[in-house]
């Protein structure tokens, strides 16, 4: 190693206490909100996560109360923050934490790993922070700085690397401060040593940084490999009748945007023309009870959504009908749905949906 563990520990932990952000989870050691705060901030920036936070501490401050809660009411607060299935397990395992374990976390990382949505970096987490116990977190965060500083060239996303990185973060973990050099670890790769233009010159590392050395920074940390983007056609239609009301429908089966609800969707093969959709077998059998009187796209072209391993190409069709819808929703309702963010955008320009 390039560096004594305490020394590196100690140099990290003061340039944490001296440049860390003052956060409201960092000043608890409450399981709850250092759980809650943990699956907010999986694969979220703090910026973006931190009023969602906010907000679930408000509307839910105990375990209790986002236990009790409807599952649609979890998945609404939660809309924008993507991966809902963060949202499901988060509510989930509120409902066992409550239920079963009588509000008491479990106090040892064997028992926070079994909880539905917690793997090996929040158990951890809350493992340090909430109970000092010495385990080590490795995230993104983590793989960039050490990567960078030991000049790892093992893959992260291969076996391999996952487990040459947690024994190194392991061996370097400060077992007096468990939490706090854990959150000084994460805190230093989201602030100074950044993917790009990381705060080189102000490095209490740089002596012994291999990648600076090297000028190897920005190929640092390593992947195998990208995932591969599938591309999907999305047609939302959006049927409005005479007295205002529209139709909503909720995802079912297994997916990321599961139980959230969403206008009729025909997926085509590729970007469509008014004329080829309406020749869909789903678009004939959806309008089959309908007496369509004009048939809009809402946006000029197709706009993109990207998720990480997707690409949404998407138009929203408006429908106006000569018939009323049977169990239709009303306009001033939709916004009461969980709904996926691009959903929510549409619904947000839509000027019927906000009279």
């Amino acid at each position: 190693m390039l560096e004594n563990t305490t020394i590196f520990s100690k140099n990290l932990i003061t340039w944490y206490l001296e440049f860390g952000r003052s956060l409201p989870w960092r000043e608890t050691k409450d399981p709850y909100r250092i759980w809650l705060s943990e699956i907010i901030l999986q694969q979220t920036r703090v910026a973006q996560g931190l009023p969602y936070y906010l907000k679930f501490i408000e509307k839910f401050p105990t375990i209790h109360d986002l236990a009790h809660a409807r599952e649609e009411e979890v998945l609404k607060l939660w809309q924008g923050l993507g991966y809902y299935s963060r949202a499901r397990n988060l509510h989930h395992t509120a409902k066992y934490v409550a239920g079963s374990l009588v509000g008491i976390f479990p106090n040892s990382y064997g028992g926070l790993v079994k909880l539905k949505g917690v793997g090996d970096y929040t158990a951890s987490a809350i493992a340090s922070i909430c109970f000092d116990l010495p385990h080590a977190v490795v995230d993104g965060n983590v793989y960039r700085v050490l990567s960078r500083i030991f000049g790892i060239q093992t893959p992260i996303d291969s076996s391999a690397g996952i487990k040459e990185f947690k024994a190194l973060a392991q061996e370097l973990l400060d077992s007096s401060r468990p939490g706090t050099f854990n959150q000084a670890l994460m805190e230093f790769g989201a602030r100074h040593c950044t993917p790009q233009q990381p705060n080189c010159e102000h490095c209490p590392f740089a002596t012994s940084c291999i990648a600076l050395k090297t000028q190897s920074i920005k190929e640092l940390p390593i992947k195998k490999g990208k995932t591969k983007i599938k591309k999907h056609y999305f047609n939302y239609i959006v049927p409005i009748d005479p007295n205002g009301n529209t139709m909503l429908e909720q995802r079912k089966g297994k997916g990321i945007w599961q139980n959230l609800f969403q206008f009729p969707l025909i997926e085509t093969k590729k970007v469509t023309r008014l004329e080829l959709l309406t020749k869909e077998r789903d678009y004939q059998q959806l309008t089959s009870h309908w007496e369509i009187e004009s048939l809009i796209p809402f946006y000029p072209k197709q706009i993109v959504h990207k998720l990480s391993h997707k690409e949404l190409n998407t138009q929203f069709w408006v429908a106006q009908l000569a018939n009323t819808l049977e169990k239709g929703t009303p306009s001033r309702e939709v916004h009461n749905f969980p709904v996926p963010i691009l959903i929510g955008n549409f619904i947000s320009e839509f000027s019927l949906f906000n009279d």
